[in-house]
């Protein structure tokens, strides 16, 4: 078939490479976000997509408005068969949904109708799910409601981050939606529709959701921190001063109980009170610095008797 691949981050990878590389469809252009300011110096920087699509010499579509009259029409002088879609980052409309006889199909890394939205895998990672996976499903105007062509499962190991889970699903639904593509190329799949049952909301995480919330219990402080790393990054004001923090570890035999954000620091350790046990901090990142072991920094800190995170 012929495709318009549309994706924005690095996530959308291993799906355009196993396209691109397929003797069974044809890639004739990339749709993918404008340019964005990137750096201290704010210079723009195309997408890691459109980077791809540049290197592999394949035509590179970067509307402001991918709805507008104007686009519609230049999509459906490529004639695609089908629009497969990783991460595009925005919604798409019915004129743009109508240009391909066989619609757009999306890759979404949730097991659908669970986490519809823009962030399903830091959603499952904060809600302590066991499995995810990824999902392949035609696009509708609504919300990632669209019937399901097929599913691929993957076990959430308890020392994820989002960043390690997103990796495993990238690859993994690469191979799901090129195998979904060949199976409508060939006649052989019929969506079939997601149920009713389950549905819940995945969204977009700002920085202010990164917070660290220490008046919950260990474990939910400890899954959400590996939700968000690495983007946009877990962080507390220690003080007045604004940290990021990594991975933290549950400290179940800790026989000590500390107030909510009580720092207590130690020869081996640094602990932070929460609204159960207490938990160890792996690795810190202070202002315009690397992150660093947590000992190490709050040796350099100083940290007094009051110190307090929040």
């Amino acid at each position: 078939m012929r495709l318009v691949f549309a994706g924005t981050p690095e996530p959308a990878l291993p799906a355009l490479c196993r396209l691109i590389d397929s003797p069974h469809h044809e890639v004739v252009a990339v749709l993918t976000r404008p340019d964005a300011a990137s750096g201290r110096r704010g210079h723009l920087q195309p997408s890691p997509v459109a980077r791809l699509a540049l290197e592999r010499s394949i035509p590179v579509l970067r509307p402001a408005r991918p709805n507008s009259p104007e686009f519609v029409a230049e999509l459906a002088q490529l004639a695609p068969d089908c629009c497969p879609v990783v991460a595009y980052g925005a919604l798409l409309r019915d004129e743009l949904l109508a240009v391909p006889p066989h619609g757009w199909v999306n890759l979404h890394f949730s097991l659908l109708p669970a986490w519809r939205g823009a962030a399903p895998v830091q959603a499952a990672l904060a809600a302590g799910d066991p499995i995810t996976g990824a999902t392949t499903f035609q696009i509708e105007p609504s919300l990632d409601s669209g019937p399901v062509y097929g599913v691929v499962t993957e076990t959430i190991q308890p020392g994820d981050t989002a960043g390690d889970l997103l990796d495993r699903l990238a690859v993994s639904g690469a191979a799901l939606l090129e195998t979904t593509l060949d199976g409508i190329a060939d006649g052989a799949l019929t969506p079939v529709p997601q149920s009713q049952d389950g549905v819940s909301v995945a969204p977009k995480i700002t920085v202010d959701d990164a917070r660290v919330r220490w008046d919950l219990p260990a474990q939910v402080v400890e899954r959400r921190i590996r939700a968000v790393t690495p983007h946009p990054g877990a962080w507390t004001l220690i003080g007045d001063v604004r940290v990021k923090l990594g991975p933290v570890r549950v400290d179940a035999a800790a026989s000590n109980t500390l107030q909510p954000g009580k720092i207590q620091v130690s020869r081996h350790m640094v602990q932070v009170g929460t609204g159960s046990q207490p938990v160890q901090l792996g690795e810190i990142q202070p202002p315009g610095k690397k992150f660093m072991n947590a000992v190490d920094w709050a040796r350099g800190a100083r940290l007094d008797s009051a110190a307090h995170a929040s």
